[in-house]
């Protein structure tokens, strides 16, 4: 089945507050997707984020939690959760995510909710948040303390008084009754993000859009689960990192890359039967559809760094836990409804883990025309079809930056030599886009960046920068009823539209459409 998709973070959605939310952008978000004739709306992690690393949401506080950030101040006046003279000034459009404004903004939003919730709350919206709190004790309890306990301290937990830094138990006791009122908030505010969320699911369902989120291989060190599971993780017996997460030396840094994350006790894990990831991925797919597994081939073998380390070059390669690790994941996921992100340095061990579950693996345009491109994996003509083609990804530039700023002198040739055209910055975006679409992958994503034509200030990250990055946001009506008339065009040629939507071919063809000469004229 060949499908297509986009690439948008729901921060990075319109919308008159800090950031982009689950509110009616969100849902008018997914109409376009029906109307472009998309399948898969494709969504960074939804974890919560620390502004001490710069927002970055794969440095999450809770591999568990939801982002209160995406709360919906519309949808929580819609179910009566909030009072409709209560709503805070708004902010203009923007094309930056404003982080700290939105946190103080959402902050209020929910107070306001919960005390009105205290006191007005129904049964049935009681009985609901019982039930929730129930399901998820078995996160939520640990991520109630942590950010109350975070929040009163102001610094990371491995900075905290030896007795709740070690979870001394008379401690923590104390602490969850001194707190009590901030972890009900937190239990709260958990629970309106669940239900917003189940929303979206439901409203992304009736329209055909299927979502595909992302999982970071690693978690922030200073996070919930890292305190509360230390034993999980290369710690020392004081919880400073004994072993850094990163990679070698690569495309994106000649340092390497230091990620500041502990990485895995995989040992401990699995006399744990591997449980902490299992609930993690199940909670991931309660959420979404299809999940990328990101930095898979440190299941295979991953890169650490001694802890205290300036960069990451003097690392090393240390066994992964493999097929160990996911032979009981497929026995708990039959379906295996994950996307292994084998990009960076693979070796051939991955590739074998990647394909004996079946697993699609990502294919990126941007990656194909550098080197010896008629071998390169990354060039169409090389692909499988069981895989995810991609113009670029959140940590690439976008087409414009990559075309204007970083292709060199060959790759500009090995891509006119693939298209048999001159290339420039008008055509640039339109041909790779096609050529994503008419490749034998099953499924196509290209970042709303590369269908809007934006240049390099518009990128999501980039990679070892810690300021500046996953800001970007699209402006109101950006997505035209043009580009979305284009989109459908190449689903519906290329045979990648969604299967309820196939239909016979219609007696007047798309006029942009109708011949090949005007399907390589038609601007996006």
């Amino acid at each position: 089945m060949r499908e297509a998709g986009i690439l948008l973070h729901i921060s990075s959605l319109p919308g008159s507050f800090g950031c982009g939310d689950l509110g009616s952008e969100s849902h008018r978000f997914i109409d376009q997707l029906q109307k472009s004739g998309q399948s898969y709306w494709q969504i960074l992690p939804i974890n919560p984020l620390d502004g001490q690393k710069g927002y970055s949401p794969y440095s999450p506080l809770s591999a568990f939690a939801g982002n209160y950030l995406f709360i919906s101040q519309e949808l929580l006046i819609e179910a009566g959760y909030l009072d409709q003279l209560s709503k805070p000034q708004k902010t203009q459009h923007e094309d930056r995510c404003d982080f700290c404004l939105a946190e103080k903004q959402k902050s209020d939003i929910v107070y306001r909710a919960y005390h009105l919730f205290l006191c007005e709350g129904t049964e049935k919206k009681r009985q609901r948040f019982a039930k929730f709190c129930s399901e998820q004790a078995y996160w939520l309890e640990d991520w109630g303390l942590f950010l109350a306990l975070y929040r009163h301290h102001k610094k990371p937990w491995y900075e905290w008084e030896p007795t709740l830094r070690d979870r001394d138990a008379e401690a923590l006791n104390k602490a969850r009754d001194h707190f009590q009122e901030e972890i009900d908030q937190e239990y709260f505010t958990q629970f309106l993000f669940h239900e917003q969320w189940a929303q979206l699911r439901e409203y992304c369902a009736t329209h055909g859009v299927k979502l595909l989120g992302d999982i970071p291989i690693y978690i922030g060190y200073n996070s919930a689960d890292v305190w509360a599971n230390p034993s999980y993780f290369k710690l020392t017996p004081s919880k400073h990192m004994a072993q850094i997460a990163g990679v070698p030396p690569d495309y994106f840094n000649d340092q390497g890359q230091l990620w500041n994350m502990p990485v895995y006790h995989w040992k401990t894990l699995a006399d744990q039967h591997y449980s902490w990831w299992i609930q993690r991925l199940r909670k991931n797919l309660d959420c979404f559809d299809l999940v990328r597994l990101d930095h898979f081939r440190g299941f295979s073998a991953y890169w650490e760094v001694k802890g205290g380390s300036a960069n990451a070059i003097n690392g090393r390669w240390v066994k992964g836990p493999g097929t160990r690790f996911f032979d009981v994941v497929h026995k708990h996921f039959p379906e295996m409804p994950f996307i292994a992100e084998d990009l960076g340095d693979i070796d051939q061990p991955v590739y074998d883990l990647r394909d004996r579950y079946m697993l699609p693996g990502m294919r990126v345009l941007q990656f194909a025309f550098e080197g010896d491109a008629a071998k390169s994996e990354f060039i169409p003509h090389n692909y499988v079809t069981n895989a995810i083609v991609y113009t670029g990804t959140h940590d690439n530039n976008t087409l414009q930056g990559w075309f204007s700023r970083e292709l060199s002198k060959w790759g500009r040739h090995n891509l006119r030599m693939m298209l048999g055209r001159r290339i420039t910055r008008f055509n640039v975006n339109r041909l790779l886009i096609r050529e994503a679409y008419q490749s034998v992958a099953r499924i196509a994503i290209v970042p709303m960046q590369d269908i809007l034509k934006l240049g390099d200030r518009h990128r999501m990250n980039i990679p070892s920068t810690e300021e500046g990055n996953w800001s970007w946001r699209m402006q109101p009506g950006a997505f035209t009823p043009k580009k979305q008339k284009m989109l459908l065009g190449l689903a519906r040629l290329f045979n990648r539209l969604p299967q309820e939507a196939k239909k016979p071919t219609p007696k007047e063809p798309n006029e942009e459409l109708s011949t090949p000469e005007a399907s390589q004229q038609a601007p996006l």
